[in-house]
């Protein structure tokens, strides 16, 4: 990691009366990187982005920010991040692009306006954009945020629940734009509470779990270190593929809410042997899907054991 990093937080807390809601976080992020920070509801993320924006004043630890170091409150500085914490805050009552040329002006950086039409490109929103935000949905309108970070050319770009509201195809797309931000050097935090929406996207992850860190890593770490994700299988006869996991130390049930099928956990490895073995015996695989991946089982091992 370079010694000048895109975020280096050092120690941060940040208390409200008698909760701690950060207790001594560290986070970097390097360029180019993708970091997930993830954890429930109430877990300091959102404080702890509102930290690293300067939008509140840590009562311990420091925050540098592209090598600047931020002194107190000042969203403004410095110009090289972008982004929104919580849902990011538009007038309803005007167009998506007045709302976008307003945030240039306001940013004070004569090139801003000129990027508009490209950055509602980028995410999509070109067809909709003389439409009053009133009348956008929950993913238009996080769209839009996306839409005003990119004014600003980012290199850190810090994203509060960017998927929420989008469906299955707009958080796709979302992926695909940060993995094209990430290629061109763009440093992206991702805070999220919805597991797999962001795990493709991501190269490294932070958890946290009541203000503090309980897991960090590469999603190699992740893989290595996670325990095993819960498949459903569907077979030709799942009485004798259940008979032929157990014989391999392997437990399963029956799939909930399903007339046929099972539920197994057990590692990638594990699951190539089980396919290979079911098809040496005769068991034809007629369905084979993930139903809980090996981040979302290390979510809930960290965040319930708590």
């Amino acid at each position: 990691m370079p010694a000048v990093g895109a975020v280096s937080a050092r120690g941060l807390v940040k208390r409200f009366g008698e909760t701690c809601a950060v207790d001594h976080v560290d986070l970097e992020l390097a360029a180019g990187e993708v970091r997930g920070l993830l954890g429930p509801n109430g877990a300091g993320k959102t404080t702890l982005l509102r930290l690293l924006f300067g939008l509140i004043s840590p009562d311990d630890g420091t925050v540098e920010l592209l090598g600047e170091r931020l002194l107190g409150p000042d969203p403004l500085r410095p110009r090289g991040v972008a982004g929104f914490v919580e849902d990011p805050a538009f007038y309803p009552y005007l167009s998506g692009r007045t709302n976008l040329e307003l945030l240039a002006e306001l940013d004070d950086d004569p090139r801003a306006a000129g990027k508009i039409d490209d950055a509602l490109d980028q995410v999509d929103l070109a067809h909709r954009a003389g439409d009053r935000v009133g009348a956008y949905s929950t993913g238009m309108r996080q769209r839009l945020g996306i839409a005003a970070a990119l004014l600003r050319s980012p290199e850190v770009l810090l994203l509060d629940e960017p998927t929420a509201g989008l469906d299955p195809a707009g958080v796709r797309d979302i992926g695909t734009l940060i993995g094209t931000l990430s290629a061109s050097g763009v440093a992206v935090l991702l805070s999220s509470h919805q597991i797999d929406e962001v795990e493709e996207a991501c190269d490294s992850f932070t958890f946290l779990n009541r203000g503090r860190v309980v897991w960090y890593g590469t999603s190699t770490d992740l893989r290595t270190q996670a325990p095993a994700g819960a498949y459903r299988i569907v077979t030709n006869d799942d009485a004798r593929a259940a008979q032929l996991a157990g014989e391999r130390g392997l437990r399963t049930a029956p799939a909930q809410g399903t007339r046929s099928g099972l539920t197994i956990e057990l590692s990638e490895h594990e699951l190539d042997e089980l396919v290979l073995a079911l098809g040496a015996a005769g068991i034809a695989v007629r369905r084979l899907e993930q139903v809980s991946s090996p981040l979302a089982s290390m979510f809930f091992a960290l965040t319930e054991a708590a």
